[in-house]
């Protein structure tokens, strides 16, 4: 077979990395791909956001099987672009995408059909919003309603706080909030492969979104995740599976919205029960860096038998797999660009690019999270202790990373 790739960054060099080890497939195209992506599969000049260049290059090239990385692209309704020229395409409609592109959609569904969440008003008012965070207190969560790249999310610890996170939501024309409680407890990740109600869960993970150590400072994409997660054991798994992923997967068949695709839930362990955050329409980023990696099974064997209905049994690894992201100097808030990396060819550990670009000099910073650093051992403890080594010997003078990942299930 002949696979496609659609993104540039640390997700998609962990899903093209996966489909090239299947028994399936002869080649792997990334559009456009990174420098990371390169070393096993042909990066090609098309943008992600070029649904039309993206429709043509896999009618041209014969591709058997396209899997989308980034919402961005995927709520342009390159699904249903592929879809309306007969191509075989892994990811949900622009329609189904709206499970992440609308918080309030979402949220809206999840009420309806009683899958646990946190309770939560919507606002295109500012005032109302604002005599609405007065009314409530803190903490409590503010969220921008559109596709915010993993960011647009203020859990604000004082009503000072969440107003100004109001003040720079309504800063943008037509916007809207999701204002709801503060959930508390031990969050997690649980993606799963789903085709209309149709929902296999793959191994837990948890993300660390906060940019600074001990989770603090501004929510960011992810700064990096493990997995297995020892405090999820796998009867909260079923839970989750059961009164949130496949409630979730049966209520979009029912609103005429069936989903296709990696359907990720962003969990939050209350006690009272789990309770969903988010729903993402995408693998999680750095989430499938950690999961991928210790996926046994054929990976392009299981999305195909997904995509025909049939049930997966998944073959994983007993082993931890722990990583952790290199950002620019500033990220969230800026990136940098163009700040020469070294020391990677001294490292052992499996190095997924996010945000890389190959000159003349070398390899330089393109993005905010640059580089994601992951290995593998028996345990979280030498998995952690593992990966930090492996950090230390990559240098450049632009990047950070946070020092505790893991360390709350340690």
């Amino acid at each position: 077979m002949k696979i496609l790739v659609i993104g540039t960054g640390g997700r998609e060099h962990a899903l093209a990395l996966a489909a090239s080890k299947s028994s399936l497939v002869e080649k792997v195209y990334c559009a456009p791909g990174n420098p990371g992506m390169a070393s096993f599969g042909e990066c090609v000049n098309v943008s992600g956001s070029d649904v039309e260049g993206l429709v043509t290059f896999a009618k041209e090239n014969e591709i058997d099987l396209t899997i989308v990385g980034p919402e961005a692209t995927l709520s342009l309704g390159v699904v249903d672009a592929f879809m309306e020229a007969g191509l075989k395409i892994f990811g949900p409609t622009k329609a189904a995408t709206q499970v992440e592109s609308s918080k309030d959609f979402a949220k809206n569904i999840m009420k309806k059909y009683n899958i646990p969440t946190a309770a939560y008003e919507t606002f295109d008012d500012y005032e109302k919003a604002v005599c609405y965070v007065k009314e409530k207190g803190a903490p409590i969560v503010v969220k921008e309603d559109g596709l915010k790249a993993g960011k647009g999310v203020t859990v604000a610890y004082s009503v000072e706080q969440a107003i100004e996170a109001l003040d720079i939501a309504f800063e943008i024309p037509g916007n809207k909030v999701v204002i709801e409680e503060c959930l508390v407890g031990f969050e997690f990740s649980l993606i799963c492969l789903v085709h209309e109600d149709l929902v296999i869960p793959l191994e837990v993970a948890q993300d660390h979104k906060c940019v600074n150590d001990g989770d603090t400072g501004p929510n960011t994409g992810g700064m990096g995740s493990y997995s297995p997660v020892k405090k999820i054991t796998p009867e909260i798994i079923e839970e989750a599976k059961n009164s949130i992923m496949i409630p979730m997967a049966k209520a979009m068949v029912e609103e005429g919205v069936p989903f296709t695709g990696f359907l990720y839930g962003g969990l939050m362990l209350c006690e009272d029960g789990i309770k969903t955050i988010e729903f993402n329409a995408r693998f999680g980023d750095p989430e499938a860096e950690v999961i991928l990696c210790r996926l046994e099974s054929d990976f392009v064997q299981a999305i195909l038998d997904v995509m025909s209905g049939k049930e997966v049994q998944l073959k994983w690894s007993d082993k931890v797999s722990h990583g952790v992201v290199m950002a620019s100097t500033n990220y969230p808030a800026s990136s940098t660009k163009g700040s020469l990396i070294t020391g990677l060819e001294n490292s052992d550990a499996l190095i997924y690019h996010m945000g890389t670009k190959e000159t003349k000099e070398g390899l330089v910073t393109n993005g905010g999270r640059v580089l994601m650093v992951v290995t593998m051992e028996d345990t979280l403890e030498e998995a952690f202790k593992h990966t930090y080594e492996e950090v230390n010997k990559i240098h450049c003078k632009d990047l950070f990373y946070r020092h505790d990942i893991g360390k709350k299930d340690m």
